[in-house]
């Protein structure tokens, strides 16, 4: 028989083998379905801070839910519905948000980086996720978001990129925004250097400050725009629309006059 002493070293080798989220308690696909269920009316289930690693969560109404720092990574949410959701400062890197609804939800300082959206290489529009009036300031995304809906969205100060696998900074480009929806958002200092934009609809919202810089811009409507110190330097700018947008003198990389199939009237 195993004496005391060496019964609770074993014990004690036993608990230092495991990894820190399991002695935090993980939870299970289960455990969150089953907390959704039992919410009463009114109120709002509380994730957060959970290691929610990899789980199985799609097709789930998360009922305006506090997932604020849970940790999302590899978490399958296509369909749910997370719209005014609390996921501040969340890590949702290779998650999976197929068709998923971030409407009005906190996103500030949320870690989104590679999540898997499409089912093929063609992107369907359908499959997009809906990040409409969402607060997104300070965020980190990185990956393919073609059709994404960002209107009327706060991306004050978003870093579109991937992380410098040499550092905790992120590096640019790799980041595909074809023909997303950023009417209305409020854009100021973010950064979209060299980012794929083609296509994309920038109508009304505020770029001030924001990096533009090498980014493949063309096609996209900028009109009604606030670009004052906004960078363009060495962005694609070809058949962009710049009707009446605002500040065009003290945006910096924009030749003068426009290149050929770029449209501007108005400043």
């Amino acid at each position: 028989m195993l004496g005391a002493s060496t019964a609770i070293a074993a014990l004690v080798a036993v608990l230092a083998a495991q990894p820190p989220a399991a002695l935090a308690g993980d939870l299970s696909s289960r455990d969150v379905v089953g907390a959704l269920f039992k919410a009463a009316p009114g109120t709002k289930p509380d994730f957060s801070g959970k290691n929610l690693r990899r789980l199985d969560l799609a097709g789930l109404d998360f009922k305006a839910a506090n997932l604020a720092a849970a940790d999302l990574f590899g978490a399958d949410l296509a369909g749910s519905n997370l719209s005014k959701v609390d996921l501040a400062g969340a890590v949702l890197d290779r998650a999976t948000i197929t068709r998923a609804s971030f409407a009005g939800a906190d996103l500030t300082g949320v870690s989104l980086l590679r999540p898997n959206i499409f089912s093929s290489l063609e992107g369907a529009r359908a499959e997009a996720p809906d990040f409409t009036g969402a607060k997104l300031a300070g965020a980190r995304l990185s990956g393919r978001f073609d059709h994404t809906s960002f209107r009327a969205a706060d991306l004050t100060g978003v870093r579109f990129g991937p992380k410098d696998p040499r550092s905790e900074e992120l590096i640019t480009g790799r980041v595909e925004l074809r023909q997303c929806d950023f009417t209305g958002a409020n854009m100021r200092e973010a950064n979209l250097s060299r980012t794929g934009a083609q296509y994309a609809q920038f109508t009304g919202a505020d770029l001030r400050g924001a990096n533009l810089a090498g980014a493949n811009l063309k096609g996209a409507d900028f009109s009604g725009a606030e670009l004052a110190d906004a960078d363009f330097s060495g962005a694609v700018v070809e058949g962009a629309n710049f009707t009446g947008a605002k500040g065009l003198d003290h945006a910096r990389g924009l030749a003068s006059p426009l290149p050929r199939d770029a449209s501007v009237t108005g400043k």
